[in-house]
């Protein structure tokens, strides 16, 4: 494996000339939801949340962990794309009935480097970046601002092309790039992990048409890491798997120019249709691509494999990439949202003889996730975040697809509401699918609070089960992972 050029492939950190940066506009006459890409100028200590709503449900413990970018703007310069925010850890932690929050941004070698400018000198995802910046591999523009995952009693905050950056999952202190092994180091990582119900995590690292393919142990020691072809160079932020099989969707968003910002180097090409590539987990290079219509998506469901061989996952398809070329661009620069098509939720069936089936689930949809202890076995929910009414651009709904009854449960907190992805938490002693609680924060936007809300999983139509306050707002973030205390 040539680590050396792996790498800059992955990050795509040719230094290019400085592009003017575009002011961040104030929020008059264009709404308070840009309360949701707000700068936090320090971390959050550890402070009690207040209840507002409801009791917390007996038994449910532990701490909720997010990630998302929460500082876009340098009097010298700002990020000019959502996604290249400096990254902060959020901590909710929950017990006996009452619920705590701190937050810490990730110590990166960007953060440091933009801090030091007061401007923001490193490129990123959709932010071009200065010659200021020195650039010495993949870990220097790592935002650490996509998730979290726990590995060995450490937390890991995720990017896409770089290493996780290991933290303290008490104190949220930044530890460091975490390399795997010597000569891995700087690979990128994902930040969407698979766990199989013992434990082990695969994961992928991708640069253009090459993929490292991690397998790593429940404590986070690494099994194996092999370098895959793949059959083009999609942008793949998130894959599936079942038991057997990994599940790469590859859309025809390509990657086919090495420029700053990294974005600028995809073409959208629907012509070409998406294909999605099946590889056996046993043996890599047992693989089998299926072919479907052309679309754009960030996130997939689990998959599971029935008895005769049918591979079938949920994901949320856009018809194009519009809002990750422009639509997250206007939201930081505080401009009126870009109008792109809501994604909607697909269960896609891939079948031994070869035939791909989609259905649509009639759901406008984001952010789908299922029981953890079903990950990649046969199940029949999926919760989801949904767009309601209202002029922001984040969501308000929370809905759970039944596909066996072919039924939605919905809950809209309204337009006043802006909120985050909800992770599944089992009942303690419970055994049955989705048999606990939906757990999720968001924004009041009246209050101008973060708010962290409990759904009985089945039965979300009935409104949260409790809701706390906390007094500050944290700008919305990507995704979280809950953990035992």
């Amino acid at each position: 494996m040539n680590r050396r050029s792996f790498l800059t492939a992955a990050a795509g950190l040719a230094a290019v000339a400085f592009n003017p940066d575009v002011l961040y506009a104030a929020s008059a006459g264009i709404g308070d939801w840009t309360l949701g890409v707000a700068d936090i100028e320090a971390d959050i200590a550890p402070q009690t949340m207040r209840l507002v709503e409801g009791r917390a449900p007996a038994g449910l413990a532990g701490r909720l962990y997010r990630n998302g970018p929460a500082k876009f703007h340098r009097p010298g310069g700002s990020v000019s794309h959502w996604f290249d925010g400096d990254g902060m850890v959020r901590r909710y932690r929950i017990k006996d009935g009452e619920a705590t929050l701190s937050a810490r941004f990730v110590d990166t070698a960007k953060r440091r480097a933009d801090s030091a400018a007061d401007a923001v000198v490193t490129a990123g995802f959709g932010t071009a970046g200065s010659k200021r910046a020195a650039i010495g591999g993949a870990d220097d523009v790592n935002a650490a601002n996509i998730s979290v995952m726990m590995a060995g009693g450490e937390l890991w905050a995720l990017w896409e092309a770089g290493s996780p950056i290991a933290m303290d999952p008490d104190t949220l202190q930044t530890r460091g790039p975490k390399t795997l092994r010597p000569d891995l180091k700087g690979m990128p990582f994902l930040a969407h992990p698979r766990v199989d119900p013992d434990g082990t995590v695969w994961n992928l690292g991708v640069a253009g048409r090459k993929a490292v393919v991690w397998r790593l142990g429940a404590d986070g020691a690494l099994q194996a890491a092999d370098v895959i072809d793949l059959p083009r160079a999609s942008y793949l932020h998130d894959f599936t798997a079942t038991a057997r099989h990994l599940v790469l969707v590859l859309q025809p968003w390509i990657h086919d120019r090495l420029v700053t910002p990294i974005v600028d180097g995809y073409s959208w090409r629907p012509e070409t249709g998406t294909q999605i590539l099946v590889i056996d987990k046993a043996d890599l290079s047992r693989r089998r691509v299926f072919e479907t219509d052309a679309f754009f998506f960030f996130h997939m469901g689990d998959a599971w494999e029935e008895a005769d061989g049918t591979i079938r996952f949920d994901i949320c398809t856009s018809p194009d990439p519009k809002f990750a070329v422009e639509g997250a661009r206007a939201m930081v620069e505080g401009r009126k949202p870009v109008v792109t098509a809501s994604p909607d939720l697909r269960l896609i069936s891939l079948h031994p003889d070869g035939r791909t089936r989609v259905e649509r689930a009639g759901l406008s949809a984001e952010f789908p996730k299922a029981d953890p202890r079903f990950a990649g076995l046969a199940r029949t929910r999926t919760a989801s975040l949904g767009y309601g009414r209202g002029a922001n651009p984040f969501h308000q709904t929370v809905d759970v697809r039944d596909w066996k009854r072919d039924r939605v449960d919905s809950f809209d907190f309204g337009p006043r509401q802006m909120l985050e992805e909800m992770v599944f938490v089992p009942r303690p002693g419970g055994s049955a699918e989705f048999d606990g609680w939906l757990v999720g924060t968001g924004i009041n936007l009246d209050a101008r609070a973060t708010e962290l809300h409990v759904f009985d999983a089945r039965r979300v139509a009935a409104g949260p089960l409790c809701s706390w306050r906390a007094d500050v707002a944290l700008p919305i973030s990507l995704h979280g992972v809950f953990t035992g205390l």
